[in-house]
């Protein structure tokens, strides 16, 4: 079954020049490993105050996430993105419903 993955990233824009570079490897990346689906990143644009940035990752599943995320590769890169962003990036991981309902009850 695949999986979501919400990826919330904080960071004043005056910091958006060093980490755009990071962001696109770390999507280039995470495209060619097995079990990758499809991402898109979001800017928040309401409160206008807000800051965030949310990227949602679909996978194909849990393992394939797990093993992408436990990655040297991806690990090392996102290091590197907390630290000019000067805050943890945090992970949310969310399985589909199944006509509104959890799959596990039905």
């Amino acid at each position: 079954m695949s999986i979501e993955v919400l990826i919330r990233r904080d960071f004043v824009e005056e910091k958006a020049k060093e980490l755009a570079p990071l962001m696109i490897k770390l999507r280039s990346l995470a495209k060619s490993r097995p079990g990758y689906i499809c991402s898109a990143s979001l800017r928040c644009i309401e409160p206008p105050d807000e800051r965030g940035y949310l990227i949602r990752s679909t996978w194909e599943s849990l393992d394939a996430w797990k093993r992408w995320f436990h990655s040297e590769e991806r690990s090392a890169i996102q290091r590197q993105i907390d630290a000019i962003a000067g805050v943890n990036t945090e992970y949310k991981i969310y399985e589909p419903l199944v006509d509104g309902f959890f799959e596990k009850l039905c």
